[in-house]
């Protein structure tokens, strides 16, 4: 079968099948199956797909129809200029927890010997980008899950970011034996409430590690422990950034009342979408 063609198909089969982008998915998909980049695609319409191209081709199709996310078929997805393997074990990072990196180096670039720690790393997309943009800044990665930490842990040698220490922890647990040591305490928590669960995509909620989406039952949970942890883990002046979800403004205001300087920062759409706080 000739290449344009296949696309074709395939984006009609997506798009009856109403997932995502239908031609971008197809695209991507096809790119990832000939190894090629997407230039390729549009200068080789007449390509005659081999056997083996076509059968990988179609396996992918069938594993996007079935609903898994575009980015667990591929093994890839893109965070703050940076290409991150993911696999089931962690997240898919998204675009709006960019907002929380680019928070974060705001108040970091004036300490060039600061010391952070990125609590539930996952994929490890928040410690390699400020690695990436603070190569002097000593971080520590941590993630209660050894799966999500095999992953992290690999992105960072395959990047070339090997100034990250990682290790599995309960949030901030093996810290506090040793008291305050950080400058800062970032995490994009779990944060999607139990009783929201029908709200999610069926792609998100039935694909992506439920400890890393779900934070009890209104997604307040890991704040509530992880706040007064950083309390004690950062040095005096130290700042907190976390993510938040939706409508969760109020309640983690609320949390950090005994904090200082405390502020949201909003989403491109207005939401507010990261807290930070000083100790």
């Amino acid at each position: 079968m000739r290449l344009d063609l296949a696309l074709r198909e395939a984006a009609e089969r997506l798009r009856a099948g109403s997932r995502g982008d239908a031609r971008l998915d197809a695209e991507t998909l096809l790119m990832y199956a000939l190894g090629r980049e997407r230039a390729y695609l549009y200068t080789h319409p007449e390509l005659e797909l081999s056997c083996s191209d076509a059968d990988r081709y179609s396996r992918m199709l069938d594993r996007r129809l079935g609903g898994e996310p575009l980015q667990y078929i591929t093994g890839h997805q893109q965070f703050f200029g940076l290409d991150l393997e993911v696999n089931p074990s962690v997240l898919i990072p998204r675009p709006e927890t960019e907002h929380l990196v680019e928070a974060a180096l705001d108040l970091l670039r004036a300490n060039s010997a600061a010391r952070l720690v990125d609590v539930g790393t996952g994929s490890g997309c928040i410690a390699l980008a400020l690695a990436k943009e603070l190569p002097h800044i000593t971080i520590d990665a941590v993630d209660i899950s050894l799966a999500a930490l095999l992953v992290a842990r690999a992105n960072a040698q395959r990047l070339g970011l090997n100034q990250i220490r990682f290790a599995v922890s309960d949030l901030l647990e093996i810290f506090l034996p040793d008291g305050a040591k950080f400058d800062m305490v970032v995490s994009n928590p779990p944060y999607v409430g139990e009783s929201e669960a029908d709200k999610l995509q069926v792609e998100v909620r039935e694909h992506e590690p439920h400890c890393a989406l779900f934070g009890g039952e209104q997604g307040l949970d890991i704040y509530r422990r992880l706040i007064p942890q950083a309390k004690r883990a950062l040095k005096p002046g130290g700042w907190l950034a976390m993510e938040i979800g939706f409508s969760q403004q109020d309640a983690i205001l609320h949390l950090l009342r005994e904090w200082s300087e405390v502020r949201s920062i909003a989403d491109l759409r207005g939401i507010p979408r990261v807290i930070v706080a000083r100790s």
